[in-house]
């Protein structure tokens, strides 16, 4: 398993937490630098209450410029309920995230509902637009900040309780980065092997380091299809110890050079990584954006 799907979940994920607003114009500028560079599958935003998250309130105006402008390009935004479902619907997309988390206490905090809540949302979903394709993001896989980690037995069980509905694409999350390569190759490799008709990818944080290595862990698993952020920004804002997410550039680098096949070009990655730094006052996590000279980027 040669090839390895990049996922750039940063416009969503990296830009939610930030408290200054970003103009349509610098997201796109983003968007349209990782495309560049040889992105391919893109979560650019969420159709969540502005009250809530007042940095994703351009939903609507950002997913109808680039639906406009690529019409052919994997494009995909989260929606926590039927009415952001209905929304991203309406105007176009035909692939978008659900999340629900493993932990009861998390699903609570992150979207205020119970399991049996999460799950009729999301049948409902599935029932009123049939052709829409529902990637579950599994939040808390390998640990809960109030709960703490799970049996691989727990996470199977609940795996199955997805599955069972239809799914087709799961995303399995380490919310708060907890996990280490030893839990994510167990977890992983049994997902895998229980699940053969689920595409499955990999959410990892770098809040302990830990994020290139516990990819890579999913990588060597069975996973070709993995979520990051550019820049490393990100986090969930309902998970206190939630850092950043692991940086795009840096991921692509050490696979490009193990001999992965991403279809990335890396510089030009790093050089997106940089305008967004440019622009944006966040925490940084990766490690190629920091680095001034090109040669030491590359060599």
């Amino acid at each position: 398993m040669n090839k390895i799907k990049i996922v750039e979940v940063g416009p969503r994920d990296g830009f939610q937490n930030l408290k200054d607003y970003i103009p349509v114009e610098q997201k796109l500028k983003v968007i349209e630098d990782l495309i560049d560079a040889g992105v391919k599958h893109i979560q650019h935003t969420s159709f969540v209450s502005p009250k809530a998250i007042p940095q994703l309130k351009d939903s609507g105006e950002l997913t109808k410029i680039l639906l406009e402008k690529y019409s052919d390009f994997d494009f995909f935004a989260l929606v926590p309920n039927l009415y952001g479902a209905r929304s991203a619907y309406e105007l176009g997309l035909r692939k978008v995230s659900y999340v629900v988390s493993l932990s009861v206490s998390h699903n609570k905090a992150n979207i205020n509902r119970t399991h049996d809540e999460s799950f009729a949302e999301l049948k409902t979903i599935m029932d009123t637009y049939k052709d829409l394709s529902v990637c579950v993001d599994v939040a808390t896989v390998f640990g809960c900040p109030f709960e703490g980690k799970y049996s691989t037995d727990t996470v199977l069980k609940f795996l199955d309780r997805v599955a069972n509905m239809g799914v087709k694409e799961m995303s399995l999350a380490d919310t708060i980065g907890v996990a280490n390569p030893k839990q994510v190759r167990e977890i992983v490799s049994a997902a895998v092997k229980e699940f053969p008709q689920v595409e499955f990818q990999a959410h990892i944080h770098d809040t302990r380091n830990m994020g290139m290595v516990n990819t890579l862990a999913a990588i060597e698993s069975g996973i070709a299809k993995v979520q990051s952020t550019l820049g490393g920004l990100g986090g969930c804002p309902f998970a206190p110890g939630a850092s950043g997410n692991t940086a795009t550039e840096d991921l692509v680098y050490m696979l490009n050079d193990m001999g992965y096949d991403t279809g990335i070009d890396v510089e030009k990655l790093i050089e997106a990584a940089r305008y967004e730094k440019s622009i944006i006052n966040g925490n940084f996590s990766g490690h190629l954006v920091n680095i001034q000279n090109d040669q030491q980027c590359i060599n």
